[in-house]
């Protein structure tokens, strides 16, 4: 569906997914219906976005009428497919699509997808710093253009776009669950037990992963954790050229990614090249390490310069909210990790760090096992501090308080707020406070953006 004009389609979901999704289909001639369950009075935003674009917001419901005529049913990455007007659409046998698959069938240039159960944002990100340092010497003129999931849909940038520039996009599985297009790059970094409330089943959450490279060609590339076994599960799947990222050099001369002695390496074509010390990377804890590994993988893949993928990996400094440096009070450093809405990426958070940790943990929780994150918060965590909708849940699998043994104290909120004064009040020198939740924001928050911005506020408001 190329060609949009008199096409008539239905955008289920009004947050910044659907409404860049209907101002694209408007302009290129479509009859669009954006519709969200959310009353009127919550959509004054996209009301305000899509003034004078003839598309017709249908707000408060799903009502099964707007599928009538439809060409197409496009999905934000928020809406399950049990919803009753995605059912009725299947029915009735009309197509789906979402942002990113359009994006994929209309971008003029290379497209470099990321995809994994954690890290996605921290590796998207440090790809595009990486394409910027090669773009600027090598392409000057040309453009990076980084997005997705990671919150700006591309789309809303496609017209802009040249053939030589260069597009690096995060996908989740909510968007890959019914694409039927892959990037030319594309880039697996992790598949652990996530988004379970969702999918249902694991081999579900794989299949939807999957996606990101079962529509490649001969010419594209995969790249793969030859660590994680469920990852190496996929290697059938791949059908172009493979490389490989992980911890340890390969056991053979496979293009692939690894660390030794304190360096990391990038071995292709038969040859092996220093790519920079580990103690220049500005990320803390192994993941990250895992992050970076697959960041030169992939760039190398795009054939960016060793200069631009060395310069991009030193003046990295991450992404909000994931390890974040607030501020110094109490005589602790406080840490936003709001981006950690699995148990398994706060457990990342709290190996991040060998001082004694003052943990906020909690949210939404999302079907994921919780007991390996008790063990880890028994062994690291000093106090814990509970709060959100999770926080019984997690303090049955923490258990009580015992003596002499972490965590040394428990505390309980309702709210994030709530959690940062408990913080405040368990506090002592040399302390790590770290908001890694486990959760979702869903419970308080619109986002785990807004959840780590207004954590910020109430650090910085201590007095």
């Amino acid at each position: 569906m190329s060609r949009w004009n008199g096409k008539k389609v239905v955008m289920i979901g009004a947050a910044r997914q659907g409404v860049a999704l209907s101002r694209f289909l408007a302009q290129k001639g479509a009859s669009v219906i954006l519709n969200d369950r959310r009353p009127i009075e919550a959509l004054t935003d996209a009301q305000e976005s899509l003034s004078g674009t003839g598309v017709e917001l249908v707000a408060g419901s799903h009502p099964i009428e707007i599928l009538e005529g439809a060409d197409l049913v496009c999905l934000s990455g928020g809406i399950p497919q049990n919803l009753s007007l995605v059912q009725e659409a299947s029915r009735l046998n009309i197509p789906f699509s979402n942002d990113s698959q359009i994006f994929l069938e209309e971008a003029p240039c290379t497209v470099i997808g990321i995809t994994g159960s954690s890290g996605k944002t921290t590796t998207t990100a440090l790809v595009g710093e990486i394409a910027r340092k090669h773009y600027e010497i090598r392409k000057p003129g040309f453009n990076v253009w980084v997005g997705g999931n990671i919150g700006n849909p591309l789309i809303q940038d496609i017209d802009q776009m040249q053939a030589d520039d260069i597009a690096v996009v995060e996908l989740s599985s909510f968007q890959l669950e019914i694409m039927t297009r892959s990037p030319q790059i594309a880039a697996v970094l992790n598949l652990t037990p996530n988004h379970l409330d969702r999918h249902k089943t694991m081999s579900k959450y794989i299949a939807a992963k999957a996606n990101i490279l079962t529509h490649q060609s001969p010419g594209d590339v995969a790249i793969l954790n030859r660590d994680d076994i469920l990852v190496r599960e996929l290697y059938p799947e791949v059908v172009g050229r493979r490389i490989t990222f992980g911890i340890n050099p390969p056991h053979d001369k496979q293009d692939s990614t690894y660390y030794k002695r304190g360096k990391l390496y990038l071995q292709a074509s038969g040859q092996i090249a220093k790519i920079l010390k580990s103690e220049l990377i500005n990320l803390r804890g192994t993941h990250n390490l895992y992050n970076v590994l697959a960041a030169v993988a992939i760039s190398a893949a795009a054939r960016f310069s060793l200069q631009a993928i060395y310069d991009g990996i030193v003046s990295f400094e991450g992404v909000p909210h994931r390890l974040e440096f607030i501020r110094q009070w109490g005589g602790a450093d406080w840490y936003d990790d709001s981006i950690a809405t699995s148990p398994e990426r706060a457990m990342a958070g709290i190996d991040s760090f060998e001082e004694p940790i003052v943990l906020l943990a909690g949210g939404q929780d999302k079907d994921l096992p919780w007991e390996e994150f008790g063990k880890k918060v028994r062994q690291r965590v000093d106090h814990l501090i509970l709060f959100g909708e999770a926080g019984d849940l997690i303090r049955a699998v923490v258990g009580e308080v015992g003596t002499e043994q972490r965590p040394f104290t428990i505390d309980q909120s309702e709210t994030l707020e709530e959690a940062v004064k408990k913080a405040s009040e368990r506090v002592e020198p040399g302390d790590v406070v770290l908001l890694s939740p486990g959760g979702t924001s869903f419970d308080e928050f619109i986002d785990f953006e807004e959840r780590g911005k207004r954590f910020k506020q109430w650090v910085k408001e201590l007095s």
